[in-house]
């Protein structure tokens, strides 16, 4: 199911998924990251929005994916680091309420989450993801 935007638009036909800046693997990657979390939270309860909102929040925040990060790292294929770390180093700004360490992490962890599903790679982003929950 995950792949079938990315064979709707055609993404990663035409420009290679490791061509594309880290900040834009990182913006889709950040869309699967919530999708999953928000079906997640689904899975078992049909809770109301507020409640399922407020649980989301403390999964899809720079502090849950830097921690994320540090129970994925050692499972990561050289590949896979090599797109973090594009992510993690990219120059962006982080809001005010979070801390710059984890602000950085995370977005690695959505650049590597965006590589993977323009890679086409749904399997892989569901292992990884898996250790979230």
């Amino acid at each position: 199911m995950l792949d079938t935007f990315t064979k709707e638009f055609n993404l990663g036909d035409k420009i290679p998924p490791s061509q594309y800046s880290a900040l834009a693997l990182a913006y889709l990657g950040d869309c699967v990251y919530e999708l999953f979390v928000r079906t997640y939270l689904l899975k078992d309860l049909n809770l109301p929005v507020q409640r399922l909102h407020k649980s989301a929040i403390k999964l899809v925040n720079a502090k849950a994916q830097s921690d994320l990060y540090q129970k994925i790292k050692d499972k990561l294929s050289d590949e896979e680091i090599a797109v973090y770390k594009r992510g993690r180093n990219t120059n962006s700004h982080p809001p005010k309420n979070a801390d710059l360490t984890d602000y950085k992490s995370a977005t690695g962890v959505e650049a590597l989450i965006g590589y993977l599903y323009l890679k086409g790679d749904s399997e892989r982003i569901l292992e990884l993801l898996k250790h979230l929950i």
